[in-house]
């Protein structure tokens, strides 16, 4: 069966050494997959690369251990070098997470084979233009955002001028009814926001702080898990 085939974005965890509080990331990628997440990215943007080879290593080991290989999407975010040196350790990587000035889909496609996981984040300043007019033949979902400003990625949704452009639920929900493909949705998303987030279409939702800061992680993602689940079926 095809990864693709498998691909689920409804609650997806982004995550790095740098945004856990000191705690290791493997243990809480299995918490947080056993209250139900589907996606995970492994994305930092300073550990070193052999740094991420481990604890891409030991994140996929966890989904394994947790029978959810074939239920849970591992990417990592923006490193093929990690993919491919992890891939070569026998390591269970479905694909990768770039954006557009990352490296390009194509090469990533070449690469990583056309079973794997391509995602892509749009630019904030073009985001609509570009969903709409995108040749989408080699990506598998979009990432868009943010809900609202984060401080764990300070840049995101940084417009050509340098200023924070935030989006709102309406936006979305248009975003949603114009993209070809899935989009997922984060930037500061807070258990709050879920309802209103499952109400504009889109595919799922992305967090990182929500859940990699909070006190008990397991509890968070499953709360989030939760109002996501209840709100869609709400909307069913």
């Amino acid at each position: 069966m095809s990864l693709k085939d498998n691909l689920d974005i409804s609650a997806y965890f982004v995550v790095g050494p740098e945004n856990t509080k000191g705690r290791p990331v493997a243990p809480m990628v299995r918490n947080v997959i056993e209250a139900g997440f589907t996606c995970v990215q492994i994305r930092s943007k300073v550990a070193e690369a052999i740094d991420l080879i481990r604890i891409t290593g030991e994140v996929a080991d966890v989904i394994a251990e947790a029978g959810k290989s074939d239920q849970v999407t591992l990417l990592v975010n923006d490193r093929l070098d990690v993919i491919l040196a992890a891939r070569k350790q026998g390591v269970k990587v479905d694909g990768i997470h770039v954006g557009q000035s990352d490296i390009p889909v194509d090469v990533c496609r070449e690469y990583l084979g056309a079973d794997s996981i391509i995602g892509l984040s749009a630019r904030t300043h073009e985001l609509f233009e570009y969903v709409k007019t995108a040749d989408v033949s080699q990506i598998d979902y979009f990432g868009a955002g943010p809900l609202h400003e984060t401080a764990t990625k300070p840049d995101c949704g940084m417009d050509l001028d340098g200023k924070v452009v935030t989006r709102s639920f309406d936006e979305f929900t248009d975003l949603g009814k114009v993209s070809p493909i899935p989009v997922v949705v984060g930037g500061g998303v807070k258990l709050a926001d879920i309802p209103q987030l499952a109400e504009t279409g889109v595919a799922g939702f992305f967090v990182v702080s929500a859940v990699s800061e909070a006190d008990d992680p397991g509890k968070a993602a499953a709360e989030l898990v939760q109002s996501w689940t209840s709100s869609m079926t709400m909307r069913n």
